[in-house]
């Protein structure tokens, strides 16, 4: 039975890694005003950022999917790890050793599948490294040298040698604790004729890090003629390899690619480590297979999908990189960043290149790049006659739809212009109005396809973006609200305050009712901070929030605790007393006023014959609640 994890090590844990430095593994965040930091979610796809992260109470929430909570969950999520994986991953990151209830520590018997698989990674591209110093790898250095890439370059990009000999790795890995059935499932060995042998065997050896730098897997290069095996060998899919959402380079080339807004991708791991040598520190390269939708959604949520950033693709110019490029363009729309194409010249690739012709011809080739569109447009018209009519009509029709996807109205229309001419049509305007006419017509089946809705009106449940007035369907995350209700609104303000910042509503917030908030997820949160000791618990207790997370019934709850905890404060100025008063006012009127309604037609149904008594004291309880109020209204946050 697999030992549990000690609570108070679990604790050292949440409180020893900064939520911000996790999320920012994976994706770019920037300001949101109030401390908090926003970037485009990874959980779901999304053109404008609405994923919310705040350091100081070290959660996390998007307001469109509606997914949140701490840095355990993130990862939990996120890289589909267990929660004991989770804990193990980030207590190896920050240097924590983990106590293990019922029974001690046994690595092999106790660590998650996944964290495993890693570790037996880790410790194979370590192995590899050192054996690129083994007099068997001098055909492996002399390789790199051929290309240009010394010792250091080796080390950096963490280069290394697998040895010829059948099962190597297999008898080193075992030494250090691993199962047979680990090292097959990882892909690091395979099925021999008497059990597991290396997969990889006298070749070159590139280790592949996920965005968070954890070895996943290997690319391997043939070097002796007498391998049989394909030019490039890769890790098969495993748990924690999937060649569809890996880059090479990512590791290295991330946090440029988020400071310049512009990524590289070239087409093998010598063009990635030519590019960052020759200064282009933006290169990515693909592990095997073609450009595709999951490569996309790593790099948007670093470039933030701002209309200034770019993707710059490298390919060769003969035929099969041209075919490279088209299918490159087909994943344009995708894509808020402009797209680019560097052509190589004399069909040299980057390393090729660098070799030539030096580093600064790498740079200059990303510099000289072309707009995609542009080098397609050019590849489409290439392919009709255009000294006929009939040729030049096929060309626009099949050129036209090509530029009426542009995104950016204003290079669209000089797009139009441009093909216009390349076409060698003297009415310009006939073709600008074509590609108008077929962009409106793009424009109005994305509507229907939204039945006739504009996407930007469904809301979900109290987001910063949601629009007032618009109620969204009940779904799984809660009932709807009313955002209409100037109620609901204080009464959601008063929450935050109460999460955000306890200290400006308590005491007087604990002497609230859940019966004060008319929205009844906001009634269960109420309760929830009742259970949790009350907003007073919260002074010199940074648990607090975790409390508050824990008291809640359901997941649901718990989202909406974490939403409202990350959601920004309607002020533009820091929150005092005085706004927090506000607010605290408000909410205790409106629930008085409530109460006076209630009670005016309580003494209408009486009528006449009532019991003296009964009467006298509900007009008592009137007349208390009418001064009540009254007083609030003069004096505020003095009369509660």
């Amino acid at each position: 039975m697999a030992g549990r994890i000690n609570d108070d090590d679990v604790k050292a844990v949440r409180d020893a890694v900064p939520i911000d430095a996790v999320v920012s593994e994976y994706l770019q965040l920037r300001s949101a005003g109030g401390g908090n930091l926003k970037g485009l979610c990874p959980f779901h796809d999304e053109k404008s950022p609405s994923f919310h992260v705040s350091p100081a109470k070290g959660l996390y929430h998007c307001f469109g999917c509606q997914e949140g909570g701490d840095v355990v969950d993130f990862i939990m999520k996120l890289d589909h790890l267990s929660f004991a994986e989770t804990i193990e991953r980030l207590a190896s990151q920050a240097g924590i050793t983990l106590r293990y209830e019922e029974g001690g520590y046994a690595p092999g018997r106790q660590q998650g599948e996944r964290t495993r698989l890693v570790e037996a990674h880790k410790i194979a591209a370590q192995y590899y490294t050192e054996q690129l110093d083994s007099p068997e790898a001098e055909i492996g250095r002399k390789f790199l040298a051929d290309r240009g890439f010394d010792q250091a370059a080796a080390q950096h990009f963490g280069v290394g040698y697998s040895p010829a000999g059948w099962d190597h790795l297999t008898r080193f890995l075992r030494g250090r604790g691993f199962s047979d059935q680990e090292l097959i499932l990882s892909g690091l060995s395979q099925d021999g004729r008497r059990g597991p042998i290396d997969r990889f065997r006298g070749r070159l050896m590139w280790p592949i890090r996920d965005i968070a730098g954890e070895v996943v897997g290997f690319g391997a290069r043939k070097l002796r003629d007498d391998d049989n095996g394909p030019k490039y060998l890769n890790t098969p899919e495993t748990p924690l390899y999937r060649k569809s959402q890996v880059l090479y380079g990512i590791d290295l080339a991330k946090k440029e690619i988020a400071k310049t807004s512009r990524a590289v991708v070239v087409e093998g791991y010598t063009d990635v480590m030519a590019c960052h040598l020759a200064g282009v520190r933006t290169a990515i390269a693909t592990c095997g297979t073609s450009f595709g939708e999951g490569h996309i959604k790593i790099l948007r949520r670093l470039l933030m999908d701002n209309s200034g950033s770019e993707v710059v693709f490298t390919f060769d110019g003969d035929a099969a990189g041209q075919k490279a490029a088209l299918r490159a363009f087909e994943d344009d729309q995708k894509f808020a960043a402009q797209t680019s194409i560097a052509i190589t010249p004399g069909g040299m690739d980057p390393c090729d290149l660098r070799l030539a012709q030096g580093d600064a011809a790498v740079a200059g080739l990303v510099e000289s790049r072309t707009p995609l569109f542009e080098f397609a447009l050019r590849q489409v018209v290439a392919r009709h006659n255009l000294d006929t009519t009939v040729g030049r009509a096929a060309a626009l029709d099949e050129a036209a739809p090509i530029v009426a996807n542009i995104k950016n109205s204003s290079i669209q229309h000089e797009s139009a212009v441009q093909l216009a001419g390349m076409l060698g049509i003297l009415d310009t305007q006939f073709v600008v109005r074509r590609v108008g006419q077929l962009a409106r017509w793009a424009r109005d089946r994305g509507r229907d396809g939204q039945n006739g809705q504009d996407p930007s009106r469904t809301v979900r449940r109290g987001g910063p973006q949601a629009s007032e007035g618009v109620q969204p369907s009940p779904g799984p995350r809660g009932p709807a609200l009313n955002l209409r209700s100037p109620a609901h609104r204080v009464e959601r303000e008063l929450l935050k305050l109460a999460l955000q910042r306890p200290d400006l509503v308590s005491p007087a917030f604990d002497a609230y009712g859940a019966d004060e908030f008319t929205a009844p997820p906001y009634a269960t949160v109420r309760r929830c901070i009742e259970d949790a000791g009350g907003a007073l618990s919260a002074a010199g207790d940074n648990t607090y929030l975790a409390r508050v997370r824990e008291a809640a019934p359901d997941d649901t709850v718990r989202a909406m605790v974490t939403e409202l905890a990350v959601e920004p404060l309607h002020t533009r100025r820091d929150p005092d007393e005085a706004y927090a008063g506000v607010q605290l006012v408000a909410v205790r009127l409106a629930a008085v006023n409530r109460r006076v309604t209630e009670i005016r037609g309580a003494l209408q149904r009486l009528g006449p014959n009532a019991d003296p008594q009964h009467l006298a004291a509900v007009q008592n309880e009137l007349w208390v609640l009418q001064q009540y109020g009254q007083s609030l209204r003069e004096r505020g946050y003095a009369a509660l």
